[in-house]
């Protein structure tokens, strides 16, 4: 008898990356590329190129204005020209930079001689009156290539949140928000542990989501972006030897907050990257509540308590059984909230250390900040859409409720300890009492209505618990739904 063999994939005869038409290795490049697409422009690489361009043409710019660099300032043309480097930059500088950095093996650098090549190219676009190519020593001139990248990852990294991922955060708490207005008044029987417990209004539910979340996303609004330009170990020594008369400290702060950046005055040779952390942290957090919210929306589904509108969903669910929808946007949604966070998680535990002055465990680890967004981004796009393919289905919220009357009890034995601190007598062991009529066994309104007249409570308390039904249980839920928008005043 021969041997079992494994059914191992046939040998290709053409290699997939080998192919003229790349093919993506990760989902955000491939499968999901349309929704993570707008972080391109902001922490790919190449837009940490151009980044670094931008702080490269605005270094050199200001030091002419502030006579730093002797020779004065620039004309307006030539400012142009420098900034167009930036504006202008396309596919050509991505494969010059490429080329550059293959001789030189060091991205900084490569990005340094861009600049001065272009500097050196500026005649035959403006003609022998500008003054560029006498300043190329001055690209790069007090810098270490941490001084640039810092401040590159910190304008890529703010525009990529505010531009992003931001809008997509709000306009999921914006759906949620209407959702808990619009059944303000939808009264749900709550589970805590999983078991029936005192009713709610899935609107007051929902407000709980959006207020959570927009706590995490002011802290995201509020986030300082730091920056340092302050040379090889964060003293400026070269500069003060270069240039004594000037105040180096005063004056990379004014260069730093030029850029719309917060300046940082001790570093060592890198900007400790801990707003970077702080940033990270608060993000996964936002994550980590939206995912909550997915799992329950999840849990809400299998109850019914949700329905799925099948237009808006537009998917076939189970490739064998037709009758089936499956709530894939908010399973999309929970897997990719979860590799974001923990990317995030690493990200912020990683860039709060460096070996002593400085080592490169920053640089590769910074590389997966687009990677953590965009699958952030990718579940806020699936989420937003699981939401708008769902309805609160009210029968089925009312037909809960009234198969679960024992959830009274707590309003029935609260009612009874009032009343005997008032002085009504046969009101002892309210609890254990409640405990014998209804734990472990259903009960229905006639039962529960007939404890109740046999207590002896006084007529106002008794005609109120036996007009009490569980879908009118539900405290200020109604009021509470609209909290998040308009909190309460004292």
């Amino acid at each position: 008898m021969s041997s079992a063999r494994l059914a191992l994939l046939p040998v290709p005869t053409r290699h997939l990356y080998d192919l003229s038409d790349p093919v993506a290795l990760g989902p955000l490049d491939g499968r999901y590329r349309s929704v993570a697409r707008p972080l391109v422009d902001f922490l790919s690489e190449p837009a940490l190129n151009r980044a670094r361009v931008h702080v490269e043409v605005e270094w050199l710019i200001f030091l002419l204005e502030a006579a730093v660099i002797p020779g004065g300032a620039l004309s307006g043309d030539d400012v142009a020209y420098l900034r167009r480097i930036v504006t202008d930059f396309d596919g050509e500088d991505i494969a010059e930079l490429a080329r550059t950095e293959a001789v030189t093996k060091h991205d900084v650098k490569a990005v340094e001689y861009l600049v001065r090549q272009r500097m050196e190219d500026a005649p035959a676009v403006l003609g022998s009156q500008t003054r560029l190519p006498e300043f190329v020593q001055g690209v790069h001139i007090f810098c270490t290539s941490e001084d640039i990248n810092n401040l590159a990852y910190a304008l890529t990294v703010r525009q990529a949140v505010e531009e992003c991922w931001l809008p997509a955060a709000r306009a999921v708490v914006d759906r949620i928000d209407q959702m808990a207005c619009d059944n303000a008044d939808a009264a749900m029987l709550a589970h805590t542990h999983g078991q029936p417990a005192t009713p709610v209004t899935m609107g007051k539910e929902l407000a709980v989501v959006a207020h959570r979340l927009s706590r995490q996303l002011r802290r995201i609004e509020a986030t300082e972006y730091l920056g340092k330009i302050n040379g090889a170990t964060g003293t400026w020594a070269a500069h003060v030897v270069s240039c004594p008369d000037v105040d180096w400290p005063g004056l990379t702060r004014r260069f730093v907050e030029s850029l719309g950046l917060t300046w940082n005055p001790l570093t060592t040779q890198i900007e400790s990257h801990d707003w970077q952390a702080e940033l990270y942290a608060d993000m996964a957090r936002f994550n980590r509540i939206a995912h909550n919210f997915a799992t329950d929306a999840w849990t809400y589904i299998s109850l019914g308590y949700f329905h799925q509108n099948l237009a808006a969903q537009g998917s076939t669910g189970s490739s064998t059984m037709p009758h089936k929808v499956n709530p894939i946007r908010f399973e999309n949604a929970e897997a990719n909230f979860e590799v974001s966070c923990a990317l995030l998680d690493s990200l912020a535990a990683t860039l709060v250390t460096s070996r002593m002055q400085r080592d490169l465990t920053d640089s590769t680890t910074q590389r997966n900040i687009g990677v953590a967004l965009g699958h952030s981004l990718l579940a806020l796009t699936n989420l937003a859409r699981g939401i708008d393919g769902i309805d609160v289905d009210r029968e089925v919220l009312l037909r809960d409720l009234d198969a679960n009357w024992e959830v009274l009890g707590e309003a029935i034995q609260q009612a009874m300890r009032v009343a005997a601190l008032s002085g009504v007598e046969g009101m002892d062991n309210p609890y254990e009492r409640l405990k014998e009529l209804t734990r472990g066994h259903r009960i229905d309104a006639a039962q529960l209505r007939q404890f109740v007249s046999s207590l002896g409570l006084p007529s106002e308390v008794e005609e109120r618990l036996v007009a009490l039904s569980p879908a009118d249980y539900i405290g200020y839920a109604r009021e509470q739904a609209s909290w998040h928008s308009t909190p309460p005043t004292a």
